[in-house]
């Protein structure tokens, strides 16, 4: 059966034959010899506190994170993309071929010098460590070098981050690119199976939930205020750390045990393997009655799934499927 993305990604490959890319060569001028702005330019956008004016869309993009990677991927916008770094897990198979064409700057984050050499006209970070000023990073550093920027809005939100915040992600991204209808479609797509997924789980019982991000001495979880409470809500949990008004912060396993979660939600990324993060949970005599541990109850979602990114609805699909196999 043929995936629904993989399928409006087939669709909007056509669509981008029939629409000119803004500013190609033999642009018309204005009265004054300047460029005429692209249909729909200039675009102005204020995003986490960073006005930005846009006379045209960006063409050599470069991303910082795997979810932003991503979300260009998903927008079909591969060929004005220069550079990516710092991916979590695997890209989405769907969005190899494409990733596979675009140079990785760097494993993690690249250097100035790294990110510079891409000769970007825009840069799009996922976390608010993309724009490290102590790496040169900074905003309002590459604007002065002449380099528009976007941080997530996961990472600038002043209360909880939810499906809103998401079409607010895809929406500007897209308008900022010239493809407004890209946007519009996939947020549509969206939309139609995280409401297929609460159609399933009507009148279901809400496990509740404890996201292990990881950590030895403290533990890293998902806290109310990140897309990743959003994803446990909608596939019929209840995030036990949900009051902690974080995307991500630590509490004390003390505050684990207190809370009696009776599910495990383990975010799979990086050098430690999902079962080496069960087998510290298991082995640790201090959560032995947890419920979720007595139970062996753990479910699993790749990092990249937990961001604000275009893998919400696989992510709430997958999870509400774990949490509720009956219903699947």
């Amino acid at each position: 059966m043929t995936h629904p993305r993989a399928a409006a990604l087939r669709a909007l490959a056509a669509l981008a034959l029939l629409i000119p890319l803004a500013g190609c060569a033999g642009a018309k001028e204005d009265t004054a010899g300047e460029p005429a702005a692209a249909p729909g330019f200039p675009y102005t956008t204020t995003n986490c506190g960073v006005d930005t004016t846009y006379r045209e869309p960006p063409r050599r993009a470069v991303t910082l994170t795997q979810h932003t990677t991503e979300i260009l991927l998903a927008l079909g916008l591969q060929d004005r993309m220069v550079g990516t770094a710092y991916l979590d897990d695997a890209i989405l198979p769907v969005y190899r071929p494409a990733y596979d064409k675009i140079k990785v700057l760097a494993k993690e984050y690249p250097s100035k010098e790294q990110l510079l050499a891409a000769n970007p006209d825009f840069v799009y970070g996922g976390y608010a460590s993309a724009f490290d000023k102590a790496a040169g990073r900074d905003r309002a550093g590459l604007q002065k070098s002449g380099i528009n920027t976007r941080l997530s809005v996961e990472y600038c939100a002043t209360g909880p981050v939810g499906l809103d915040q998401l079409k607010t992600e895809i929406t500007e991204v897209a308008r900022t690119f010239g493809v407004p209808e890209r946007g519009a479609r996939l947020i549509e797509d969206q939309q139609r199976r995280i409401d297929a997924v609460a159609q399933k789980l009507a009148g279901k019982n809400r496990p509740a939930v404890f996201a292990y991000d990881g950590g030895e001495s403290a533990a890293s979880t998902s806290g109310g205020n990140g897309i990743g409470n959003e994803i446990i809500t909608r596939a019929g949990g209840t995030n036990v750390f949900a009051d902690l008004k974080d995307t991500f912060g630590d509490v004390s396993w003390e505050q684990v045990i207190e809370r009696k979660p009776e599910v495990i939600l383990i975010y799979d990324y990086g050098g430690t393997p999902v079962e080496a993060k069960k087998q510290r949970l298991l082995n640790d005599p201090a959560l032995a009655q947890v419920p979720a541990v007595k139970n062996k109850r753990f479910v699993v979602l790749p990092l990249s799934s937990a961001v604000l990114g275009v893998r919400v609805d696989d992510a709430v699909e997958s999870l509400a499927r774990q949490l509720h196999p009956d219903a699947a």
